[in-house]
């Protein structure tokens, strides 16, 4: 699929509540517009920003059954993803009046991996177990266009961009050692793929302000489980939503 169908499918499964949160910033804008203040002169005019604040990431994700030598037959072996919270930084850019460049990233978070499908895979529990840990760092690179003028006191933003992911410090739970038949390497390959971003700020001084988004990225990486020299596979689509609430300074 390339890059543009993607991004294409991405529109369509946030279009509805793109939509509605559209509607929802549209009076806020309006009134923000006709309460901004006269635009600041360019000297005035702070070129960088960071912020700080929590990543909210729920994941969206399926997968085909695991496949591969010995997989016993009838049974449904699949993965579940456990949702994750952590630490956000974010570095932004004035391009223009209404245009940013802001590069985005998380502190690695420790994702747990569960078991989904029979319950049993012999007379091992399977469906609800930890099988899998694994961290990951995905920073987003995006570009965003700003509503209103730099003076308004509200500022919604609509970006896109794209996001890599890697996945690493891979492990098995002795419960997932277990289903597999033995100590296994797990492995997970890095994803690119396109991300947006819809989101509002609020701005309390010249220098300080409360930013409040909603993100989703295209993540789908190769998901390999090596045990005894056989190889069991499956793709994961993660497919991650992402809520920020941020504090940011401008300098």
């Amino acid at each position: 699929m390339t890059s543009t169908k993607r991004l294409a499918t991405l529109v369509s499964l946030v279009s509805a509540p793109t939509a509605a949160l559209a509607i929802a910033l549209f009076p806020i804008g309006v009134a923000a517009e006709e309460a901004a203040v006269a635009p600041m002169a360019p000297d005035a005019v702070d070129a960088n920003k960071v912020r700080v604040g929590m990543y909210f990431v729920h994941y969206n994700a399926d997968a085909p059954n695991l496949s591969g030598p010995f997989i016993p037959p009838g049974y449904d072996l699949n993965l579940r993803v456990q949702h994750v919270n952590t630490p956000y930084f974010g570095f932004l850019r004035r391009v223009s009046p209404h245009f940013t460049v802001e590069l985005a990233a998380g502190v690695p978070p420790t994702t747990h991996t569960y078991g989904k499908g029979s319950a049993k895979v012999g007379s091992i529990p399977f469906d609800g177990q930890e099988v899998a840990t694994v961290k990951w760092f995905s920073p987003t690179l995006l570009l965003e266009y700003n509503f209103c003028e730099e003076g308004s006191a509200w500022r919604p933003y609509i970006g896109v961009g794209v996001n890599y992911t890697h996945f690493y410090d891979r492990g098995t739970t002795a419960n997932g050692v277990a289903i597999v038949g033995g100590p296994t390497a797990t492995f997970l390959s890095d994803s690119i793929g396109p991300a947006l971003t819809l989101g509002l700020v609020y701005k309390i001084s010249r220098k300080i302000d409360l930013n409040a988004s909603y993100s989703i990225a295209e993540v789908n990486s190769q998901f390999d489980a090596i045990t005894a020299g056989v190889s069991r596979t499956t793709e994961v689509h993660f497919n991650p939503g992402t809520a920020v609430v941020s504090v940011g300074y401008s300098f």
